[in-house]
């Protein structure tokens, strides 16, 4: 068992304000790593709702982060989208594990102490800069498990954040599909197309055969609603928080025999879950960060002494960020 250390943790102390404090680590014992941050990714559309203090009572227990510390609305330190160097592993325990670099479902902190089981290692191809966006692809995939999109499919993404273009990417690997990612943000077009997705500012029509809204705002569920064919499925995978939204189900949603599904990371789609795990789900999404191609969803960056500001800023205007890369001491681009 190691000695204790001390670590610099980023913390939301109240809805609006958030500061770097000192925070002490936990003995190190057998069966656990510890690990020294690189990068980690701000999670734009959940992290600002916990930032302004947005997340209801109903939902302190099913929000919180798997390593967050502290309760809703603060002080806490939440996050999960850690990429680190692991510096000590016993041996027989996560000794595989020592000088490899991982990525850790962890808030935004320069070290610290998990179980070897939570970390995974990332794979060959796969740098540490990009590997930020794991959550976000698992997301991704879990949003597509719960689509099910089919060849050949007509499929409107309505949002091009990080996640809904990581929808549009995956679907339109499939023969036949055409993939068109809806955004009011002109500013979206460089990332889909890079993704090799199309991009418009409207929805094309009323004909799509699958719609996945990924906004985060009442207003694109309304256009996701709205730009959904007879019979289709939408699949709502934002989340808002305390706020309520109002749909216009007395028009057309009835008549068109809508299907509305909600899809939430959290739980492995029950078709999934007999053979999956979360594990397997974060294996598969490392793997797929082997495309270069995936680098334009990381727009910003910062370092980890200037979190606070940065977070402050993103939550009250994210102008065109995409994904916020916190950058710490000693991490390189490799």
């Amino acid at each position: 068992m190691s000695q204790p250390l001390n670590a610099r943790q980023f913390q939301v102390r109240a809805p609006g304000r958030a500061e770097i404090v000192d925070t002490a680590l936990p003995a190190r014992a057998d069966d656990e790593v510890l690990v020294r941050t690189l990068y980690s990714g701000v999670s734009r559309g959940t992290e600002s709702l916990v930032f302004r203090g947005e997340v209801p009572p109903s939902q302190y227990h099913a929000m919180r982060a798997p390593f967050q510390t502290g309760d809703f609305p603060g002080p806490l330190a939440y996050g999960y989208m850690s990429v680190g160097v692991v510096e000590e592993a016993a041996a027989g325990s996560g000794s595989d594990l020592l000088g490899r670099t991982v990525f850790c479902l962890y808030p935004h902190q320069d070290r610290y102490v998990v179980p070897a089981a939570a970390v995974t290692a990332l794979p060959d191809g796969v740098p540490a800069p990009r590997a930020v966006l794991a959550a976000n692809v698992e997301t991704a995939v879990n949003v597509v498990w719960d689509a099910a999109p089919s060849v050949g499919d007509r499929v409107l993404i309505v949002g091009g954040g990080v996640v809904g273009l990581l929808v549009g990417w995956l679907v339109r690997r499939m023969p036949g599909t055409e993939v068109t990612v809806v955004d009011v943000n002109p500013s979206r077009a460089a990332a889909a197309s890079a993704l090799g997705v199309r991009f418009a500012t409207t929805p094309p029509g009323a004909e799509a055969d699958l719609v996945v809204h990924a906004s985060g705002d009442p207003g694109g569920l309304r256009t996701a609603l709205a730009a959904a064919g007879r019979e289709a499925l939408v699949v709502e995978a934002s989340w808002y928080g305390d706020r309520s939204v109002a749909l216009p189900l007395g028009e057309t949603f009835h008549a068109r025999r809508l299907t509305l599904r909600s899809s939430q990371v959290g739980q492995l789609p029950p078709a999934r879950a007999p053979r999956w795990t979360h594990g397997r789900r974060m294996a598969l999404a490392l793997s797929l960060l082997a495309d270069p191609a995936l680098d334009v969803l990381i727009n910003d960056e910062c370092d980890f002494h200037a979190l606070p500001d940065a977070m402050s800023a993103l939550s009250e205007a994210p102008g065109d960020t995409l994904c916020l890369r916190v950058r710490y001491p000693g991490a390189t681009d490799c």
